[in-house]
């Protein structure tokens, strides 16, 4: 089944919700996987681009494929650990992450959670009560945009700081993001811009 680590959600309508995939979103990736909070490495101008959603009201839900539970390289309560340290790392920059959604399984587990499955955002909205027409998916590669598209976020917005180009990949598939942005600074620059709520 799909996994979640989550703060107290606020008990009122939650507005727009943004969900961000982790590794070449917020952190740097690695074809190793990352498996302990010392490799974490924030991409420039991360933490503050969560702070600056938070500000204008964003509800912030890290969505993200960890397979390297799945592959023995680590257990749940590391994982469970990463989070929490990055969530407090969030909250010096004045930002909130609400929850994280993540799927632990190996990819040849056939999962109903592992993106491009829409399970993670599903397993979400049925949580909270989400409106996913008024929700934005921001990810690094295809499957993250694909995943986006599938459960129908109004939104998908594609960052080119991960470790492959995923537009070819998306051509192929004729998937199209909303925009592509260099970061997830940017990315937020454009979608407070389309909300009307820059700051």
């Amino acid at each position: 089944m799909c996994l979640s680590w989550q703060s107290s959600m606020v008990e009122t309508d939650i507005g727009h919700t943004v969900f961000l995939d982790r590794d070449g979103v917020i952190n740097r990736d690695s074809p190793d996987y990352i498996t302990a909070w010392d490799q974490f490495v924030f991409l420039p101008g991360s933490l503050e681009a969560i702070g600056r959603l938070t500000k204008a009201g964003r509800i912030v839900i890290v969505i993200t494929n960890q397979s390297a539970v799945g592959r023995g390289m680590m257990d749940i309560a590391t994982l469970d650990t990463m989070h929490h340290n990055l969530r407090q790392a969030v909250a010096a920059q004045d930002g909130r992450i609400e929850a994280f959604f993540y799927c632990p399984h190996h990819p040849s587990d056939g999962c109903a959670c592992r993106k491009p499955k829409p399970g993670l955002i599903e397993q979400a909205q049925r949580q909270y009560g989400l409106d996913l027409t008024s929700a934005t998916m921001i990810g690094d590669s295809a499957r993250d945009i694909e995943c986006g598209i599938r459960s129908g976020c109004g939104r998908t917005i594609l960052v080119q700081s991960g470790l492959h180009d995923a537009r070819p990949q998306l051509d192929a598939q004729g998937l199209h993001p909303d925009w592509v942005a260099t970061d997830l600074a940017a990315a937020v620059d454009w979608l407070l811009a389309q909300l009307g709520s820059a700051t």
